[in-house]
């Protein structure tokens, strides 16, 4: 690889010659400005404002122009004359984590190579004292006609440089973060968390530009006459409301789905009712399945066994209060039970008075007759047996009784 600027590491009183190489490279497709009529490329030329002449590369200098137009000439034997100690060297300032470089400050990168057999030995001292140090290194340097920040670190077996920007150089957010108040559910940021894990990492060495490639495709195709394009789909941009979990859930299956796993929704059951709840809460027509609950058939018994424990107490009620209008029934009865069987014993007592030898069929018809009538209504007033039975044998004691005293 061709470097592209020759100078030294300042490692305290250890100085190695290096080379600076271009550790990046472009792989963008560039295109020429053509004359549209007749396909002739347009260049641009390098012409002089005061004679008009077009110049080479050789013919043009630098030139710093003040505020008033007139413009100061500057060769490049004035800047190599600038008492400056990072105009031929890397100078290292200190040794940070590298946690502590902010990503916005990257830049170019570039790899230090070893300039020569006597830059061996203190190269490969810096190299290691990095990676046994887990430190990056941060110098100064000038290229290109400015001093620039750099951090050095370990690349495999070699030195890398990358390129910071300075801190002034970093814009400060202003203006940027939404200006309005957002609140994120624990819920959503489950589903998020899902789709994150569903994801995983990447290998970076596995990814590629596919629109270079469609380029390629698309240069070689009209190369050879076949070029055919195809109407491009737009999708509508803007004015939609989107379901925010549902639009979670449905990422998580797809990212299921295309690493050959089930894609059931957002991981457990939680995520997927949650997701459910605030498509009833926001009404749009997503489509999100709900979870499962973990356990189903021991669920199912719990409730089974919960439907049947809410009922027993209806059944139970039930039977207190049939057995209390039972009882209430059956005292009713034995009321007009005896009642009755005191009117008939009364009766006995009448017919027995005028008539002795008579009266005992005829109590008995009558005692008969009045205990079936209250056979009847104890009948109808309740349905248990039990009470039947009860009324017609106080009737019948009370019966025998006024037939003994009336024969007396």
């Amino acid at each position: 690889m061709r470097s592209i600027w020759n100078g030294a590491i300042s490692f305290g009183l250890v100085s190695i010659p290096i080379k600076l190489v271009n550790a990046t490279e472009s792989h963008s497709i560039s295109f020429r400005q053509i004359h549209l009529a007749d396909g002739g490329r347009v260049r641009y030329r390098k012409v002089c404002e005061l004679d008009g002449e077009e110049v080479s590369g050789a013919e043009i200098g630098k030139g710093y122009e003040e505020a008033d137009g007139s413009v100061i000439p500057i060769t490049d034997e004035d800047l190599a004359q600038l008492p400056l100690a990072t105009a031929k060297t890397i100078e290292i300032m200190s040794f940070v984590p590298a946690e502590e470089i902010d990503p916005l400050q990257m830049d170019a990168a570039y790899y230090l190579a070893a300039n020569g057999a006597t830059a061996a030995k203190p190269y490969t001292l810096l190299r290691e004292a990095l990676k046994r140090s887990r430190k990056v290194a941060i110098a100064k340097f000038a290229l290109r006609g400015r001093e620039r920040l750099g951090m050095l670190r370990v690349v495999d077996d070699v030195i890398a440089m990358h390129g910071l920007l300075w801190p002034d150089e970093i814009r400060v957010p202003e203006g940027v973060a939404p200006d309005v108040e957002v609140t994120v559910r624990d819920a959503e940021l489950d589903l998020a968390d899902a789709l994150m894990a569903t994801l995983g990492e990447v290998e970076l060495a596995s990814l590629h530009d596919d629109y270079r490639d469609a380029v390629e495709a698309m240069i070689a195709a009209k190369a050879g006459g076949a070029f055919e394009p195809a109407e491009a789909t737009v999708e509508p941009a803007g004015g939609q409301v989107i379901d925010l979990m549902a639009a979670l859930e449905k990422s998580v299956r797809a990212a299921k789905a295309s690493r050959g796993e089930g894609g059931d929704g957002g991981g457990d059951g939680r995520t997927g009712e949650a997701a459910a709840e605030n498509e009833a809460e926001s009404g749009t027509d997503a489509e999100v399945t709900p979870m499962r609950r973990r356990g189903g058939a021991g669920s199912g018994a719990r409730s089974g066994a919960g439907r049947k424990t809410s009922a027993a107490p209806k059944a139970v009620g039930g039977k207190k209060s049939t057995a209390a209008s039972t009882k209430k029934t059956a005292a009713a009865a034995k009321t007009t039970s005896k009642k009755k069987s005191t009117a008939a014993g009364a009766g006995t007592a009448k017919s027995g008075t005028v008539k002795s030898t008579t009266a005992k069929p005829t109590a008995a018809k009558s005692s008969t007759a009045k205990s079936a009538t209250a056979k009847s209504t104890a009948s109808k007033a309740t349905s248990t047996a039990g009470t039947k039975k009860a009324g017609t044998a106080a009737g019948a004691k009370k019966a025998a009784a006024a037939r003994k005293r009336a024969s007396a």
